[in-house]
C-alpha cells in the first residue's frame, strides 16, 4: 500500500496527509477549498481536481469531512467513491458522524463488493499532525491488517473495536468525555481567576495533581493566553454534540452533562466564536462570572 487519496483537507485532513507523506506515501488529495492544499504541495501532495481525481489508482482512500451531510454524499452521491475509487482500494471513512450511517455506509460498500473500514481519529489536529494519536477501527480485520501501513504513519496506536459502526460510536463516547473535560477545565480557572488565584499558576498545579488530563495539558495554555486558534473548530464540536444526544436518545442513555456543555458551547458560538478552538467557551464563562480580561 503506498498510495492513498485523501478527500477533505481541512485541519485533520492536512494532519493526515503530512503524516503520510512523512511515512513515504504517495498522496493525492481533494477539497472543495483548492487552497487548504498549497502548503502541502511542496512536500509532495498531489492536488487532485476531484473526488474521483483523487481516488483515481489509490490502494485505499480516506474521507476526513466536516460534517454527515458531506461524507455521505462524498460515498453516495453522483460520481461518489463507490463509484469512483478502484474496485481493489480500501474505502476509510475517518469523520466524526454517527454509527448508523457509518453502518448505511457499510453495507453499501458491501453491496458493491468495496472494502470499508469505519476509522475515526482521537486527537487534536496538532496532537495528529506529531503522531499522537489514536485509530478506532470497525470492520473486517483483514482490511484493518492491510491498512495498518498507513495507520502506523499516522497514529501511536491503532485499535479494533468490532463491526462497523463501533469505532464511529467509540469516537463519540471520546468526544463526548474531552467535550466535558475542556468544560470543567474552564469551570475551575474561572473559580480560581476570580478568586484572585493566577489562572497560569492553577495551570501548573493542576498539571501535577489527581485532575491531570490530556485536555489540560492541550487547551489549559490556550484559556490562560486566550489563544483560540483551532485545533477542533467550535463549531465542528457543537456537530459532534448533537450526534451524541441522538445517540444517547436512540439508545436510552440520559447524557445531562453533555446537554449542558452543548448549551455552554451553542452560546459561545452564538457570540461569533464558532470558528475558534473548543477552549473558547471559557469566555462564556467568564462573562456569566462577570470577569473581564484583556
Amino acid at each position: 500500500m503506498k498510495r492513498i487519496g485523501i478527500v477533505g483537507v481541512g485541519l485533520l485532513g492536512t494532519a493526515v496527509a503530512s503524516r503520510l507523506l512523512e511515512g513515504g506515501f504517495e498522496v493525492a488529495g481533494y477539497d472543495t477549498l483548492p487552497g487548504q492544499l498549497v502548503p502541502l504541495r511542496s512536500r509532495g501532495l498531489v492536488a487532485a481536481a476531484s473526488l474521483a481525481d483523487a481516488a483515481t489508482n489509490a490502494d485505499a482512500i480516506f474521507t476526513i469531512l466536516p460534517s454527515p451531510d458531506s461524507v455521505d454524499a462524498a460515498f453516495l452521491g453522483a460520481g461518489g467513491l463507490l463509484d469512483a475509487a478502484p474496485p481493489s482500494a480500501t474505502l476509510i471513512q475517518m469523520s466524526t458522524i454517527s454509527p448508523a450511517l457509518t453502518r448505511r455506509l457499510a453495507d453499501a460498500a458491501a453491496a458493491k463488493a468495496r472494502a470499508f473500514l469505519d476509522a475515526p481519529m482521537s486527537g487534536t489536529s496538532a496532537m495528529v499532525a506529531r503522531g499522537d494519536c489514536v485509530i478506532f477501527v470497525g470492520g473486517d480485520p483483514g482490511h484493518l491488517e492491510a491498512c495498518r501501513p498507513a495507520f502506523s504513519a499516522i497514529a501511536r496506536r491503532t485499535v479494533h473495536v468490532g463491526a462497523a459502526g463501533m469505532a464511529s460510536l467509540a469516537k463519540l463516547a471520546t468526544n463526548l468525555l474531552v467535550g466535558l473535560n475542556t468544560a470543567a477545565l474552564a469551570e475551575a480557572l474561572v473559580l480560581g481567576a476570580k478568586g484572585g488565584l493566577d489562572p497560569a499558576l492553577l495551570v501548573e498545579i493542576l498539571r501535577d495533581s489527581a485532575a491531570a488530563s490530556k485536555m489540560l495539558e492541550v487547551r489549559g495554555p490556550l484559556m490562560v493566553g486566550h489563544r483560540f486558534e483551532p485545533q477542533m473548530k467550535l463549531d465542528l464540536f457543537l456537530k459532534d454534540f448533537r450526534l451524541m444526544l441522538e445517540e444517547g436518545q436512540r439508545l436510552g442513555v440520559a447524557l445531562p452533562l453533555t446537554s449542558l456543555t452543548q448549551q455552554l458551547c451553542t452560546a459561545t458560538a452564538a457570540a461569533g466564536r464558532g470558528g475558534e478552538d473548543l477552549a473558547a467557551l471559557i469566555i462564556t464563562l467568564e462573562a456569566m462570572a462577570g470577569l473581564r480580561r484583556a
